[in-house]
C-alpha cells in the first residue's frame, strides 16, 4: 500500500507541472442581448465535474458603462453531453455558480441565456464566465474543514486527484484516438469502394462503346 502510494505522489510530481502547463480552468465574458442564447463546446472525459462561476452585467446608457445588472434579470444553463441527453437545464440569478458531473466523454454544449421580461428586452449584456473542470472545480478549503484534514493531508489529496484527473485525461485522448481510427478506416473504405465502383462502370462504359461500334460497323459491312 504505502509503495503504491510513493508511485502516486512521485506521479503527482509530474501532475502539478503537466496542469501548470495545461490548465483546467477558463476564464472570458462576451457580449449578448437579453432574448440572445450563447453556446460554448467543452471537451470533458468521463466521471469529471465541471463547475462555471458567471456573474451578468447590463449596459448603461446613461454612463456608457456595464453596470451590475438588476435583480430581475437571472440566467438560464443548459448542458447537453454528447449523447444529446440534457445534464443541466435550470434558471440562476444574475450571479453565482452552476455545476454538473460528465457521464461519458466527449463534446458537452454549455448554453447560456437571459431570463429577462419584455421591460427589459433588447438591452446589451455582458456576461463573465469562469469554467473549472475535473480537479480545478474542487473546493479544497472546503473539504478540509468538513473532513478536518491537516495542510499535509490536503496536500496529499490534492495531489491524488491530480494523478486521478490525469488518468482521466489520458483516457479520454485513448478514446479520441480510437474514435479518430474508426473514421479513418471508414474514410478509407468509402474511398475503396467508390474507386472500385468507378472502375466497374468504367469497364462497362468500355464494353458497350465497343458492341456498339462493332454493331455499327457491322450494320455498314465495314467488317
Amino acid at each position: 500500500v504505502y509503495g503504491e502510494m510513493a508511485t502516486k505522489m512521485m506521479l503527482a510530481s509530474v501532475a502539478v507541472f503537466l496542469l501548470s502547463l495545461c490548465s483546467l480552468s477558463s476564464a472570458l465574458y462576451f457580449h449578448i442581448h437579453e432574448t440572445e442564447q450563447k453556446c460554448f463546446i467543452e471537451e470533458v472525459p468521463d466521471e469529471t465535474l465541471v463547475v462555471g462561476v458567471y456573474k451578468v452585467q447590463a449596459w448603461d446608457d446613461r454612463t456608457s458603462v456595464f453596470l451590475e445588472s438588476s435583480p430581475e434579470i437571472g440566467m438560464h444553463v443548459e448542458v447537453t453531453g454528447p449523447d444529446k441527453k440534457p445534464l443541466l437545464s435550470k434558471y440562476y440569478s444574475d450571479h453565482g455558480k452552476f455545476s454538473f458531473t460528465s457521464h461519458s466523454p466527449g463534446e458537452h454544449f454549455i448554453c447560456l441565456h437571459t431570463n429577462s421580461t419584455k421591460w427589459f428586452g433588447g438591452k446589451k449584456m455582458r456576461i463573465h464566465l469562469d469554467l473549472e473542470v475535473g480537479e480545478q472545480a474542487v473546493d479544497y478549503t472546503q473539504i478540509a474543514e468538513k473532513e478536518k484534514l491537516t495542510e499535509l493531508q490536503l496536500r496529499v489529496r490534492q495531489l491524488l486527484d491530480q494523478v486521478d484527473q490525469i488518468g482521466k485525461e489520458q483516457n479520454y485522448q485513448r478514446y479520441r484516438e480510437e474514435a479518430f481510427r474508426a473514421t479513418s478506416e471508414s474514410t478509407n473504405a468509402r474511398v475503396l469502394w467508390w474507386s472500385l465502383g468507378q472502375t466497374a462502370v468504367l469497364l462497362a462504359l468500355g464494353y458497350w462503346q465497343m458492341r456498339h461500334l462493332r454493331g455499327f460497323f457491322e450494320a455498314k459491312k465495314l467488317v
